[in-house]
């Protein structure tokens, strides 16, 4: 597979996995955290960090908005749940 290819692909995927978290919004980021060692956050981190390396000027609050699809601030108020329990208290 030529590099262009790769690239498209890798950058499709990444889409998708941003879509279904952001579509899955009970999922919550100690959830992630605790299961998988990464979160929201750190997508928002490495995408800062992709963005810096190629002189692109960004924060840190507008990667998390690109990968939350809202401001954060927004984002806890509407789906944070405290400490990854659902709204009935459950993990």
């Amino acid at each position: 597979m030529d590099e262009k290819s790769r690239i498209a692909l890798e950058a499709a995927a990444f889409r998708t996995l941003i879509a279904h978290l952001r579509e899955h919004t009970g999922v919550q980021n100690i959830d992630l955290m605790n299961l998988a060692g990464f979160c929201r956050n750190c997508l928002a981190k490495w995408y800062l960090a992709a963005a810096e390396e190629r002189g692109i000027k960004m924060d840190y609050d507008q990667a998390k908005e690109i990968i939350y699809g809202m401001p954060y601030s927004e984002w806890k108020k509407k789906y944070q749940q405290d400490g990854g329990k659902d709204a009935q208290g459950k993990r």
